[in-house]
């Protein structure tokens, strides 16, 4: 869950999030990215909102984006050939590319303990069990940065 409101802008959930996959403090390697929108005065953490029905899981041509049993959107590296379809498809952009290791870049919730969450120094991202209420919050949510990055040609 994301409550852009508590969100102070300090990335530490970008910097933890590289940290953890990579052993390195890169930003743009991350899973999660902080857009600032200097005009509202807010800043809000992007990352995967691990749809219930995935346009990057439909678009792959190799059936590489699967969900796991707990609900998770993973990306087999070892399927995935790079066409980078699923980065188009992802109507919030949470989907990178790491030019190095020749890989895309996704959350994968961390295995069950996401990083960004346990981290995060204002509780702007936490890590809850889906629940009716949560889910709504989960819509409006996605409603809101619909209409956010619209503005903002995102």
């Amino acid at each position: 869950m994301i409550s852009p409101e508590k969100c102070t802008g300090c990335r530490t959930c970008e910097l933890i999030c590289t940290f953890h996959r990579s052993e390195e403090f890169n930003p743009k390697l991350s899973a999660v990215s902080v857009m600032a929108f200097e005009e509202a005065s807010v800043a809000v953490p992007i990352m995967c909102m691990q749809c219930e029905d995935p346009s990057c899981m439909k678009v792959c041509p190799v059936n590489a984006i699967d969900r796991a049993n707990d609900g998770t959107v993973l990306i087999n590296d070892e399927k995935c050939i790079g066409c980078k379809m699923c980065i188009s498809a992802c109507p919030l952009g949470n989907i990178t590319y790491n030019p190095r290791a020749r890989t895309l870049i996704k959350c994968d919730l961390c295995g069950g303990e996401p990083q960004c969450a346990e981290f995060c120094p204002s509780g702007a991202i936490q890590y809850k069990e889906a629940t009716p209420t949560n889910l709504e919050k989960k819509r409006k949510m996605g409603t809101m940065f619909k209409e956010v990055f619209g503005e903002v040609g995102f």
